[in-house]
């Protein structure tokens, strides 16, 4: 039987989603620990798109199969108690066999949210970047909307990248601030390696005066990486979730 799931995570604790072995504690290698617990049999996860050491989930969606007979509430509860307080399972649905996380997947929601004031901050700094010099939120979102549709994204993304190639279509790019948070928000079909960060990271420099608004056109153009501002801190980043068909009849938050 297949099932998926939804899971929410802070990631301050872990090297990342990825299980690395030895390498360090990840979300992947808890969440499977704790549901081979349950089946009391050996449970592998795939997930829709793996975070990084630091970036949290809100709705990480996955998919394992097992024989063992319990229901969606028991995978639910039975995991969540057997998980570090941070990570639980939100949700457990059945599907059809040829339901795939990753693959079925047809966009993925990503949010940045950062302190915008001169004074770091003390609460919800494990979910909050930080950036002291006054922005502009007006002109980052004039900026980003340059990046729209289908394009080779070379610029913004990493050295360690391992994607065949930097072809992805950003679907909507979002700035807007609520008091003294700004928040960028993104939705595309999939990310490269650090492509939202170093987008965050490029358009701080166009909100901060240093970088003109039409600069995010000149790097995405140029599909040069060592021009485009820094790599954005991983705290600041939450992968909202996937969005999927409405035939896998999942939650309405991960659902075309």
């Amino acid at each position: 039987m297949r099932y998926a799931l939804g899971v929410e995570y802070d990631g301050s604790d872990f090297k990342g989603w990825q299980n690395l072995g030895e390498a360090g504690p990840s979300v992947q290698a808890s969440l499977e620990q704790a549901l081979s617990s349950v089946a009391d049999s050996p449970v592998h996860v795939v997930c829709a798109g793996r975070t990084d050491a630091g970036v949290h989930g809100a709705c990480q969606v996955v998919h394992f199969d097992s024989e063992a007979d319990r229901d969606p509430r028991g995978w639910v509860l039975g995991t969540t108690a057997r998980l570090p307080r941070s990570i639980a399972v939100r949700w457990c649905v059945p599907v059809a066999d040829d339901f795939h996380a990753r693959f079925s997947a047809r966009a993925r929601r990503y949010v940045y949210r950062l302190v915008n004031r001169q004074v770091r901050p003390a609460l919800y700094r494990q979910s909050l970047s930080w950036e002291r010099r006054p922005l502009d939120e007006a002109r980052m979102h004039q900026a980003g909307q340059a990046l729209l549709g289908e394009n080779d994204f070379n610029a913004f993304r990493s050295i360690q990248c391992q994607a065949l190639h930097a072809r992805r279509e950003l679907q909507s790019l979002q700035v807007s601030r609520q008091g003294e948070v700004v928040e960028v928000a993104v939705q595309a079909n999939a990310f490269l390696h650090h492509m939202v960060r170093n987008i965050v990271g490029s358009l701080i420099m166009v909100g901060s005066g240093e970088r003109p608004v039409d600069w995010m056109a000149e790097l995405l153009a140029g599909r040069d990486r060592t021009l485009a501002g820094p790599t954005a801190p991983p705290q600041g980043l939450v992968f909202l979730g996937p969005l999927y068909p409405d035939n896998w009849h999942l939650p309405a938050e991960v659902t075309l």
